[in-house]
């Protein structure tokens, strides 16, 4: 997956297009990922799996996942 920064990309949009034509592109603002340049045929796939996004992450499919949480210990400094 490629990446660029803003002012990289404000300069040379071609050079973003191009990119964007073979995978993804990461366009950076202050050191950051902020967006994802996608090829229009990149997005149309993205659609055509049927689901919404909140469908692919909702977990009703009574999967039997045992989760421990870490247990952390803060201590309060004093003033």
């Amino acid at each position: 997956m490629a990446t660029m920064t803003a002012r990289e990309f404000n300069r040379d949009v071609s050079a973003a297009k191009r990119e964007a034509n073979s995978g993804p592109v990461v366009i950076t603002d202050r050191g950051e990922p902020a967006y994802v340049l996608l090829s229009i045929y990149e997005y149309h796939r993205m659609g055509e799996r049927g689901a919404s996004l909140v469908d692919r992450l909702s977990m009703d499919d009574d999967l039997d996942i045992e989760f421990e949480p870490a247990r952390i210990e803060l201590a309060v400094p004093e003033l």
